[in-house]
């Protein structure tokens, strides 16, 4: 026995229709060739698969057996065209994002509501990028985007730029280096430096200043939550190297005070890796708009590249 698709919306057709000229009209074809279909059908299936002279035309029971199967197996089917016609389309598919930047989370969130708001198809996953090794994963296509401060030199993989951002120091205001115009590294080396718990190396505070010169802080102390690290710096337990961005989403308080880091201040950059065949995906281009646009209070904005 060989039943196909075609077999199957023939009797879904016709339990829905209730005879044979309407279940024609259901199916886009005329009467004779839905009455060879249901011959084939039932040689197919080699059993009487409608009650005979009934009206309505009625479903015997192999053909209700028939009709249970079609009326489960359909929908998926359906289903599964939907989905590839609105890959084809570039209207879905699948944006699993790793963020190597612990901070991120916070800016990331309002840039995916904006982005779910008209890529309502496409399924959004976020991994943390700093608990596995997130760039060869995009790679290998475990992921589809990684949010980055470190660029590499990656076989099939670009780095669209974001946004730029300045790493500032921040202490208590009653800390003696808040009297100071800028820091220095030698400034660290008396104090508990209060950081994510993430990595040096995914540090800016050490990959940019303080590992080059070999200055180690008297302390370090990892702190989850922006606000908490915020709350011991103004009650002069630490101080602590954040990026600008993330100081301009805090309350401001009097109780702090920010400080370039270097008399010249330094300078980051944020960056989207994806793979180079998707980066005329519709929905990918899109979301590095995003990133880059929302919220402008955040960002100071590098100059646009085509995506």
């Amino acid at each position: 026995m060989h039943i196909d698709f075609r077999h199957l919306r023939t009797i879904r057709a016709i339990h829905q229709a209730g005879g044979l000229a309407r279940a024609a009209e259901l199916l886009h074809i005329t009467q004779s060739a839905l009455s060879h279909q249901i011959k084939g059908l039932e040689d197919q299936a080699g059993v009487e698969l409608f009650v005979r002279r009934s009206k309505p035309l009625k479903l015997s029971a192999a053909g209700l057996r028939l009709l249970r199967v079609a009326e489960k197996v359909l929908p998926e089917v359906e289903a599964l065209e939907a989905e590839f016609s609105g890959l084809r389309q570039g209207s879905a598919g699948r944006m699993h994002i790793a963020i190597e930047c612990h901070a991120c989370f916070e800016w990331l969130f309002p840039v995916l509501e904006r982005f779910r708001q008209t890529w309502a198809e496409v399924d959004i996953d976020i991994r943390p990028g700093l608990a596995f090794d997130a760039l060869p994963a995009l790679q290998k296509e475990e992921v589809d985007l990684v949010v980055s401060s470190d660029p590499e030199d990656l076989d099939g993989v670009i780095f669209q730029p974001l946004f730029d951002y300045e790493p500032l120091f921040v202490a208590s205001s009653q800390h003696v280096l808040a009297g100071k115009d800028f820091v220095e590294a030698d400034d660290f080396r008396d104090e508990t430096l209060i950081t994510y718990p993430v990595d040096r190396s995914r540090l800016d505070i050490f990959t940019e200043l303080l590992t080059p010169v070999k200055v180690e802080p008297r302390a370090v102390r990892q702190i989850e939550l922006t606000a908490v690290i915020l709350l011991l710096v103004a009650s002069n337990r630490g101080v602590a190297v954040l990026p600008d961005w993330v100081l301009r989403e805090q309350r401001t308080s009097s109780e702090y005070v920010t400080r370039p880091v270097t008399k010249t201040g330094l300078t980051k950059r944020l960056y989207a890796a994806i793979r180079e065949d998707e980066a005329d995906k519709p929905y990918m281009a899109h979301l590095i708009r995003l990133a880059r646009e929302i919220p402008v209070r955040m960002q100071r904005p590098v100059e646009r590249e085509a995506v």
